[in-house]
């Protein structure tokens, strides 16, 4: 019996999604909830996992994009068992890589060592250059095979044929190209399609351009308190809640109460009506190898500061390995940009639609400044709130930021609610 592989539907305004990655190869043994693939959407990564047990026939290649209930493998349930029994009752060796292939006249066999870090795409890619890749050198994740690390690979023939290349003549006047680090020539330009997170991130960033009315202010926070606190409380702090004291938890803290004292900032435009949040259901934006994507953080206002920590943590892995859901992304009212991380001295951050605010961090560097007519080095950080000016005026979004401010520097604020 053959149960067919469909796209699964991942969301209510998702039409389509992208093979980022095949698990699994043509011809493989697949176990009942074992992962078959990876989706891409364009708000987050979905695991594909096998309803039954059988042999894997993949009818879609990766990097494909498909329409939601489109059909894109077929597992063979009958040949499950054929093989399942077969291998048991063998005694000799498991096949070596490539082994799946034979008889088909179109593979060669692969490199052993390399076998499992190579997904089907890029291993035909291998077989069809002919390459040893036990010289290939993987840029991807855990030392994987990229398609970039074989495409600037050089070709077997075109080793082999090197040494026998004619010398040049005096004829040939022009100079040859310029050699790049270990001798290999290096593409002028490289063309990628977009993935379909990036065409998104891409789409909104401009809707959000063009249909807001965006202003950004700023002010600057003197982190001396915050910083002395932080190294007060931190080996404490990780021994009981067993994570690390940051300082987002601190600003996650500050926006709550700026948001409390401003309403308009955690507002949004529906349509004609204004509709005003009273949770604070707070996103957080976090790079990640394939884009921004901004997981929220929810009821901030009722959460302590370690269920704070403990959340960021909690998301960035999630974000790290690709696994974010639809529902870890939806639902924000506020956002949080810290360009700090990467060194950003000032940015003007651009607005997370529908919402009406979103506050830039930025790296904190000592700085000369005037306190009590005295001059001090102080740790400093410009923060820059963007606001859509349809919802927030000007007195509001430099009240909020002033707030913030005032919390930051004096967290004992934050505590007395002053």
């Amino acid at each position: 019996m053959k149960i067919e592989v469909k796209v699964p539907a991942v969301g209510e305004s998702i039409t389509e999604a992208t093979i980022a990655e095949w698990n699994k190869s043509d011809g493989d043994i697949v176990a009942r909830d074992e992962i078959l693939m990876v989706l891409e959407t364009d708000k987050a990564s979905v695991d594909v996992v096998a309803e039954q047990a059988g042999k894997l026939s993949i009818k879609v290649e990766e990097g494909e994009t498909v329409e939601i209930g489109a059909v894109v493998a077929e597992i063979d349930t009958e040949a499950a068992g054929a093989e399942a029994s077969s291998s048991s009752d063998s005694t000799e060796p498991p096949p070596a890589p490539g082994d799946a292939n034979v008889g088909t006249g179109s593979q060669k066999e692969i490199h052993p060592d390399l076998k499992n870090h190579m997904s089907p795409a890029v291993s035909k890619l291998v077989n069809d250059k002919n390459l040893d890749t036990s010289g290939i050198k993987g840029t991807g994740k855990d030392g994987r095979l990229t398609k970039a690390d074989v495409m600037n690979a050089p070709t077997a023939s075109a080793s082999s044929s090197a040494p026998t290349a004619a010398a040049p003549t005096a004829e040939k006047t022009q100079a040859p190209p310029l050699p790049v680090a270990g001798g290999a020539m290096q593409e002028e330009t490289v063309r990628k399609p977009m993935t379909t997170l990036r065409k998104t991130i891409a789409k909104r960033l401009v809707e959000a351009q063009q249909n807001a009315a965006i202003l950004t202010t700023f002010n600057e926070v003197d982190m001396s308190q915050l910083m002395k606190l932080r190294a007060q409380y931190k080996d404490d702090f990780k021994k009981k809640y067993d994570i690390s004291l940051g300082f987002m938890g601190f600003f996650v803290k500050a926006v709550v109460e700026a948001l409390r004292d401003v309403p308009a900032v955690n507002a949004q435009i529906d349509g004609t009506d204004l509709v005003y949040y009273n949770n604070c259901h707070v996103g957080i934006a976090v790079s990640t190898p394939k884009g921004l994507v901004v997981p929220v953080i929810r009821n901030c206002e009722a959460l302590t500061l370690a269920e704070i920590e403990q959340s960021i943590r909690h998301y960035a892995l999630k974000a790290r390995d690709g696994k974010i859901s639809i529902d870890d992304l939806t639902g924000g009212t506020f956002t949080i940009s810290n360009g700090g991380v990467f060194g950003s001295l000032m940015s003007t951050p651009i607005l997370n639609p529908p919402q009406s605010g979103i506050l830039g961090m930025h790296n904190i560097v000592e700085r000369p400044v005037a306190v009590n007519g005295q001059v001090e080095i102080r740790p400093m950080m410009y923060v820059a709130l963007s606001y859509d000016h349809r919802v927030i005026d000007g007195k509001e979004s430099v009240t909020f930021l002033k707030r913030v401010k005032e919390c930051c520097e004096d967290p004992t604020r934050m505590i007395m609610k002053i």
